[in-house]
């Protein structure tokens, strides 16, 4: 085992922002953290084309950046930072391109309004459907709470919000789920609570229904070495 394995997260931060290269110290992070910044990107951006340029300038403003960190944050929330905002430019910028080339689409999406209740024979509805109704950081908080298990104090760190403003802009965005697609999350939030009948809106049944179908994903998610 090298002297660079032995170092915390901290530890090699402070020895990488004192290189001049590409040293032993920034060469294992990259190595501790590449899967996990891999796997968020994936989550965030849904393809592995998308997810490998998003790593890839993930670890480059990592480098460009390391000797700005502060010790106020652990190592890995301002990885998981830069990881995020990059990928939130990614989709906002792949969003702009692809409007108008989306258009059948998204009308597909629009047309389950909270009035219309969505074909349910035979549908298991689709989580991206379901988080793709949300503004980009909202549904990165989502992705990244109920998908990574990030806390409230960490997700509000990364997003720069109180830890109360980030638990109402869940709430709000559970709340905009729960309405949109209502019955369908109620009945899988009640399997997935263990058949509570509890239908408060955003609440135990949304959070269940997100939580489940959430699970059933991570087999889903390719290693970056595949």
């Amino acid at each position: 085992m090298s002297v660079t394995q032995l170092l915390t997260d901290e530890q090699l931060a402070a020895a990488a922002a004192r290189e001049g290269s590409d040293g032993p110290a920034f060469v294992e992070l990259v190595e501790r953290f590449r899967q996990r910044v891999w796997q968020i990107c994936y989550r965030l951006l849904g393809n592995e084309h998308d997810a490998s340029d998003a790593a890839q300038e993930v670890f480059v403003r990592l480098f460009l950046h390391r000797g700005t960190i502060e010790g106020r944050s652990k190592y890995s929330t301002w990885v998981h930072g830069i990881e995020d905002r990059t990928c939130l430019t990614i989709r906002r910028g792949r969003g702009r391109r692809q409007r108008h080339e989306n258009v059948a689409s998204d009308e597909t999406i629009e047309t389950h309004s909270p009035g219309t209740p969505a074909p349910t024979e035979g549908l298991s509805l689709d989580l991206m459907q379901m988080l793709d109704i949300l503004d980009e950081e909202d549904r990165a908080l989502l992705i990244l709470k109920y998908a990574e298990n990030y806390s409230h104090e960490e997700l509000a760190e990364i997003f720069h919000l109180s830890v109360s403003a980030c638990k109402m802009r869940i709430s709000r965005a559970r709340e905009k789920i729960q309405e949109r697609f209502g019955e369908k999350t109620e009945g899988e939030g009640r399997k997935a609570e263990g058949g509570s009948t509890k239908s408060e809106v955003g609440g135990p049944a949304a959070a269940g229904k997100l939580q489940s179908e959430v699970s059933s994903a991570d087999a889903r998610v390719p290693s970056i070495d595949q």
